[in-house]
């Protein structure tokens, strides 16, 4: 699973511009004042091969007793027990407050990997001003400018190094072994848990695996009609004194882990109250990471004729991009719905895993080519030669020739819809990739 890096400071320390510099992304909103994220955001990058999540969080102030100050103390904490390693900002030119004595001793208790990191420590790499910062006994000073960029690869190497996580090489690899891991993601009361509960109770569950530790997702062995499962709960429950909230079991990286770890992903919808922001999210993770999925709205026995209707339009608006993904209807309380979905939850996968013949693949691409032709690229029009597979789950499909670079968006999307019709591909993402073949005699010109 990817490791989890939680960015934690008081205010202004510039959290969210290394927020930004660490998945190379503006998605954390920075300006010049203090206190304007207040909510965990989610994130994810790589260094080399080595991808990690990273947690921005707003100012910590572990002594908050009420208020909105309070409300960003939960969300930090809560952030800091889904890591796997601490990142405590202080600011290098504001130097030592008492706030940030508060906070090293919140996180010198916990006894999780911490890198103490000042900020905005532009020329102090060799200066006297960070001495201070020792005071707060947590080891060695790290000087990083995460506007400018200075240190911050340094940084990162030291997060995931404190882990002591096995390379890429040598972590284990996935065998087939006949069993199908099956992820229910959802947001919180959408009813995964009672799903998941419904089927063992029809199968007579002999065992399971319960969470140890807050990183790992519930893994419960299931058989049914001889076809092996692992089902992932993605419920986010984990030990007593590590929830806060009752809507802080949900768990954004326990859903990422999961989908990563996943082979078909269940995303299950609530009926009564249509495809939110949080559904919506959840659903690019997984086109993202290229799982197979298939769409599940629960609690359909508790909506009436115009409400299902409404929930149907909001799928087909919101969720367009899994269009590829067949829906299902059900009541997980009632049992009803629930045959079919097994069926679909086996071609989602069957496509992800299909092996593409070369010759078929270019058989259905000079098909598609002759149907319809790429439109003209200024002086040259894009000549699709020949396809290959490229890897599964999800399917890849790499096409050479000439002048691909022409070749629009809109027709990647036809030679999509195109393969999926002839080979069958329900369920599953596809990814086509485009190669030019180089010609050997451009430079002899």
């Amino acid at each position: 699973m990817k490791p989890v890096i939680a960015l934690v400071g008081r205010p202004n320390v510039g959290k969210s511009t290394l927020f930004n510099r660490l998945t190379r992304s503006r998605d954390a909103i920075v300006a010049d004042f203090a206190g304007l994220t207040r909510d965990r955001h989610y994130g994810q990058g790589h260094l080399g091969q080595r991808e990690y999540i990273v947690i921005d969080t707003g100012g910590f102030e572990p002594r908050a007793e009420s208020g909105i100050y309070k409300e960003m103390a939960k969300q930090t904490r809560q952030a800091v027990a889904e890591a796997d390693v601490v990142v405590f900002l202080v600011d290098a030119r504001a130097g030592l407050s008492a706030q940030d004595h508060d906070i090293a001793d919140y996180l010198r208790r916990l006894g999780k990997p911490c890198l103490l990191v000042a900020n905005k420590a532009e020329g102090m790499r060799e200066g006297a001003q960070l001495s201070e910062f020792y005071e707060l006994g947590l080891g060695e000073v790290i000087p990083v400018s995460a506007a400018h960029g200075q240190g911050v690869r340094s940084l990162l190497e030291g997060a995931l190094d404190a882990l002591d996580l096995p390379d890429i090489d040598e972590a284990p690899q996935d065998t087939d072994d006949g069993v199908i891991r099956l992820a229910v993601a959802g947001r919180p009361n959408v009813g995964k848990s009672t799903l998941i509960n419904t089927w063992l109770g029809e199968e007579r569950l002999v065992a399971f695996d319960l969470p140890g530790t807050t990183r790992d997702a519930i893994s419960v062995p299931f058989e049914r009609h001889g076809q092996k499962f692992s089902l992932i709960d993605t419920a986010g429950l984990r030990r007593k004194g590590k929830v806060f909230e009752a809507i802080e079991k949900f768990s954004v990286v326990k859903t990422l882990q999961a989908i990563e770890s996943a082979n078909v992903v269940l995303l299950l919808l609530d009926a009564t109250q249509g495809v939110t922001d949080q559904d919506a999210h959840i659903a690019g993770f997984i086109l993202e990471a290229g799982r197979a999925v298939v769409l599940a709205v629960n609690k359909w026995d508790a909506v009436d004729a115009y409400q299902r209707e409404l929930v149907q339009r909001s799928i087909e608006s919101r969720l367009a991009f899994l269009k590829f993904a067949e829906l299902h209807f059900i009541s997980a309380r009632k049992r009803q719905g629930l045959g079919p979905l097994w069926g679909s939850i086996a071609k989602a996968h069957q496509a992800a895993m299909r092996k593409l013949p070369t010759p078929q693949l270019t058989r259905a691409l000079l098909e598609a080519v002759q149907f319809q032709a790429p439109k003209r690229a200024g002086m040259f029009r894009p000549k699709l030669r020949y396809a290959h597979p490229g890897g599964m789950n999800p399917p890849v499909l790499v096409v050479h020739g000439n002048s691909l670079e022409g070749v629009t968006d809109a027709y990647k999307r036809f030679l999509e819809g195109r393969f999926r019709q002839v080979f069958d591909l329900i369920g599953t993402p596809l990814r086509i990739e485009l190669k030019t073949t180089h010609n050997p005699y451009a430079d002899k010109a």
